[in-house]
């Protein structure tokens, strides 16, 4: 039987003017209703997304699962489809969502994401890389630990067709600074649970087993070239993640 239902589309922004316009039109055609949640954008952020009409609000950040659970909030309708600002839907996952809105029949649903990692698409080391993007919010929220947040839906996932498109790192450079920040991010998230390090397995090991997970059992070297600086800044930021939190266990925060 039919069970038709009605879609918000959900968006978190800081200064993804290079983004936002791009994001906010691969969502048109699938939701009813669309709103943008802004930690105070000094870029063209603000403009792009009033010029096309959507619902644009601000909001201190407070962090990435924070402030998605508080966007997740001000939808319109209890079945959100959240993207980051640096992602599209593709053609084949429109169909899927337009799908799963005529006839909704799980608590959430899942996708693919295909990365593109400075002009390259990365289908082995960074691929199938599922996220959970559609779901019932009051089934579910967000959750997981920052920077890495993700949906936790209570109840059934399925898995739908068509990759969600994203574009994180243009450059090999910003990637690289990237990492820096989010080694921090998750570290001090890490240490605020209580998680302790072991100093071989954690900072010596870890990074070892992350790089040769990538590169060699997911394949990551017929991605070629960008395989491998991918594989390996991955490895990296393994690494800082758990010096600083090692460093944090052993002088908390100073």
């Amino acid at each position: 039987m039919s069970n038709p239902v009605r879609i918000s589309g959900v968006i978190i922004t800081l200064n993804e003017a290079k983004h936002i316009r791009a994001c906010i039109q691969s969502m048109l055609p699938v939701v009813d209703d669309i709103v943008v949640i802004d930690s105070f954008s000094t870029d063209e952020t603000p403009a792009i997304c009033q010029e096309l009409g959507v619902r644009f609000l601000q909001y201190p950040f407070a962090g990435h699962i924070e402030q998605k659970n508080y966007a997740m909030q001000q939808a319109k309708y209890d079945y959100v489809l959240s993207l980051d600002a640096d992602e599209r839907i593709s053609e084949t996952m429109a169909q899927s969502v337009r799908a799963a809105k005529a006839n909704w029949a799980a608590d959430g649903y899942a996708f693919n994401r295909l990365n593109n990692y400075c002009g390259h698409w990365l289908h082995y080391a960074w691929y199938p890389d599922r996220k959970t993007r559609l779901w019932d919010r009051r089934k579910g929220q967000w959750g997981g630990t920052n920077p890495h947040d993700k949906v936790v839906v209570q109840g059934r996932v399925d898995r739908l067709n068509g990759d969600l498109l994203h574009y994180p790192y243009a450059t090999v450079d910003e990637h690289f600074e990237q990492n820096r920040k989010f080694a921090v991010i998750a570290a001090r998230s890490k240490f605020a649970k209580g998680r302790q390090v072991n100093f071989l397995i954690d900072v010596v090991l870890g990074p070892w087993f992350k790089f040769i997970k990538l590169f060699v059992f997911k394949r990551g070297f017929l991605d070629g070239y960008y395989g491998f600086i991918f594989s390996a800044l991955a490895s990296y930021v393994n690494f800082m993640k758990y010096l600083k939190l090692w460093e944090l266990n052993r002088h908390g925060e100073r």
